[in-house]
């Protein structure tokens, strides 16, 4: 057990390696492009400014509760399940080919392998903080700001361990069975529709709000929005709740990386 937990410490021990493979995966994202990084600026402001046009000029949508000022206060709060929902994607749709796309860190050199993992959380927490930083100053611009607000990045926080544990557990098997990739990206895919994303769920049914609780996406989801535009903080008990259901689901990952491993030279 003792060293499942010191997996989860990778990026401490590995500070200089963490931080140099996070940097190149960023910049070689953006390697070739006119205007290189400024593209992760650009790509959440324009989704912003497309969803304000699309769904608060053209269709007049309104989010339960709000005025129809025409403030784009529908479109905000879509672009708040957005950023959450994106962090979410862009690791799992990565997941199973972590370990297949660096076969010469698996067969030629020396180099932890878990740290792959922490890579991945670690470049889509980059592109997280740039459309949360936008939103949370549009926030401010178009609507009430609440001091609160501030601890909008620890709504997600509980997220962390959970996307650590399953990018283990995805790129291990993703190893053994290449359909798992596909697998991947149609359930995220579905999990866009099946996640309060385009909708809040005071909307849905008593049974319906039920069943969505089980997506480890609604939860963030929520506290974001009622912590950016209501001022309201999340459960705590219901907060410290799902971090520990992280952490599990992250020891989980990492026994199943440990089992898997040494079998992943022959593989590849």
């Amino acid at each position: 057990m003792k060293h499942y937990f010191s997996l989860l410490a990778s990026p401490i021990r590995y500070k200089t390696l963490f931080l140099q493979f996070v940097r190149r995966d960023i910049s070689g994202r953006y390697k070739g492009s006119l205007v290189g990084i400024a593209w992760a600026f650009i790509t959440p402001l324009l989704t912003l400014g497309v969803y304000t046009f699309v769904f608060a000029g053209i269709f007049k949508m309104r989010w339960p509760g709000e005025l129809a000022s025409g403030n784009g206060g529908y479109a905000l709060r879509l672009f708040a399940g957005l950023v959450v929902f994106n962090l979410f994607s862009e690791v799992i749709s990565r997941a199973s080919n972590l370990i297949v796309e660096q076969p010469n860190l698996v067969k030629k050199v020396v180099f932890p392998l878990e740290l792959l993992g922490h890579i991945a959380i670690g470049v889509s927490l980059f592109h997280f903080l740039i459309g949360s930083g936008m939103l949370f100053v549009c926030t401010v611009i178009f609507e009430s700001f609440h001091f609160s607000a501030l601890l909008f990045p620890l709504m997600v926080l509980p997220l962390i361990p959970l996307l650590l544990g399953l990018s283990w557990m995805f790129s291990a098997i993703g190893v053994y069975f290449r359909d798992l990739g596909q697998a991947l990206v149609l359930v995220v895919n579905l999990l866009l529709f099946l996640s309060p994303v385009f909708y809040s769920t005071s909307t849905l049914s008593p049974e319906l709000q039920f069943w969505i609780g089980f997506n480890p996406l609604t939860e963030p989801i929520e506290n974001m929005r009622n912590l950016l535009f209501s001022g309201v903080l999340p459960d705590l008990a219901s907060w410290l709740g799902s971090l520990l259901m992280g952490f599990a689901v992250a020891l989980a990952g990492a026994w199943v990386f440990t089992k898997t491993r040494d079998g992943f030279a022959d593989v590849l």
